[in-house]
């Protein structure tokens, strides 16, 4: 199966898991139009977008339905999420008018952005939890963020640790099995049977997703022209990657305590030089 295929396999499962995710206890979508401020950011995201974004133009990056563009809203931006599954965008539109809070979202692949996402215009980029593993090069990525950055605008991303991508998620005891290499190129594909939103006894396609080095992640931020200001490390992650994590604060897991901390998270800043 070519690249192009496993895209389109991708886009045909994130249209179907909109339709599971919006009404989802995970998502608990009505509890956030009651009071949206009740379901805050993790603290790792917290701690990098930080608690005042006000008259800032932001842009959320695969952005599925919508809830973390609103969140930057509340926090005071005029934000923009992108997303390649219409059903999402359409599941967005819908939740921005039923929580009254105003956001922009748009249809459109963030490898090809659409011309409707205007260039040099936002002045924080801002994407997070288990978006680049669904891209296949991340350089085209890395163009459509500084693309879209003002100049002296800055890039935001909070992701799972390249290091944590080489171990088997679906072991079921506590151990940490090493199963992928961190080199490893080729495309990765999984019998999706719900999500991890919904699991359900039913197939709802196959997924297919893509091993990234810091190597990558960090190169190909600086060859578009973005300047590093900040990378940080954290032994938490925002879901049980394994059955052996254990939560550790609210909405964050961690290695049992009889185990070696790894990083399991990171987060980047980057900024677009101004001139």
């Amino acid at each position: 199966m070519d690249t192009a295929s496993r895209i389109a396999a991708n886009h045909a499962i994130w249209q179907r898991w909109t339709a599971l995710h919006v009404p989802s206890d995970f998502y608990d979508v009505e509890g956030f139009i009651a009071d949206p401020d009740s379901s805050p950011y993790d603290s790792i995201v917290s701690g990098l977008v930080g608690d005042d974004l006000s008259g800032q133009r932001a842009l959320h990056l695969q952005c599925h339905f919508g809830m973390d563009t609103l969140r930057l809203v509340r926090l005071g931006a005029e934000a923009t999420g992108l997303d390649f599954s219409s059903a999402a965008v359409e599941a967005a539109r819908d939740l921005s008018a039923r929580s009254g809070i105003p956001a922009t979202f748009i249809e459109g692949n963030v490898l090809e952005p659409p011309a409707e996402l205007p260039e040099n215009a936002f002045d924080l980029v801002f994407t997070s939890w288990g978006v680049i593993s669904w891209l296949p090069d991340l350089e085209p990525w890395a163009r459509t963020i500084a693309s879209r950055l003002a100049p002296g605008g800055v890039f935001k991303i909070a992701e799972m640790h390249p290091t944590l991508w080489i171990f088997d998620d679906e072991a079921e005891d506590p151990e940490l099995r090493i199963k992928y290499s961190y080199f490893g190129r080729d495309a990765l594909e999984w019998e999706e049977r719900g999500s991890y939103a919904a699991p359900i006894d039913e197939v709802v396609g196959t997924s297919h997703s893509w091993q990234h080095t810091f190597e990558e992640i960090i190169g190909s931020l600086v060859r578009a022209g973005l300047v590093i200001e900040e990378v940080r490390e954290f032994p938490l992650i925002a879901w049980q990657y394994t059955p052996g994590m254990v939560e550790r604060e609210d909405g964050l897991f961690g290695l049992p305590d009889d185990m070696p901390e790894l990083p399991l998270t990171f987060t980047l800043t980057a900024r677009k030089p101004v001139g």
